[in-house]
């Protein structure tokens, strides 16, 4: 779909430091999907989420998105919009809605201390709690303007001491599952 090839270019047009950010997040999200089982229409539908779980960033601004010092409270509150501002683009394009829940839920949760909606357990769809693990891991071992990248080993570490409370448990352990099998995982985020 040329809609979402355009619109994934955009976002990280807009932030160098997420450069492939999408595609990584959404191959390791891709992997966690198989293990869970998903069917074909699963799939295609976490391929058009996971490139523009992050759509909502084009309604942030430049300065905040690249600011390389901690973000002060407006600042994170802009930051905490994206999902709802993301949600919003995805209503409009009647193609897209399917991938609503990476959207809007990929910064939710498990224990309920996540954003916009404050969500926790299984009230968070399944697809947002999986990509969440995804995207989590691909942040923290990718540069950023406010921090350099955490070695693999650190955020497999990080990611496994967050299960139950940033991160569903089960989702955690089939992750850490693939890592350490080293199976169907991008070649990026194994080595």
């Amino acid at each position: 779909m040329a809609m979402l090839s355009t619109l994934s270019r955009a976002i990280e047009a807009r932030d160098p430091y997420t450069r492939g950010h999408s595609a990584r997040v959404t191959a390791i999200a891709e992997a966690i999907a198989r293990r869970l089982g998903w069917d074909k229409e699963r799939l295609e539908l976490l391929h058009v989420g996971g490139p523009l779980h992050d759509v909502g960033k084009l309604g942030v601004s430049e300065q905040v998105l690249a600011k390389p010092g901690r973000l002060d409270e407006q600042e994170l509150a802009q930051i905490r919009e994206h999902p709802k501002l993301g949600a919003r683009i995805l209503l409009r394009v009647a193609a897209l809605r399917g991938a609503l829940p990476y959207v809007l839920y990929h910064h939710e949760r498990w224990d309920g201390g996540g954003y916009p909606t404050g969500r926790a357990g299984e009230q968070i769809p399944l697809e947002a709690r999986v990509l969440a693990v995804a995207d989590a891991f691909d942040a923290m071992t990718s540069d950023r303007p406010y921090r350099p990248a955490l070695g693999r080993d650190e955020a497999l570490a990080e990611v496994a001491r967050c299960a139950g409370t940033q991160f569903d448990p089960e989702i955690v352990r089939i992750f850490l599952e693939l890592f350490a099998e080293r199976a169907e995982l991008p070649a990026a985020a194994a080595s």
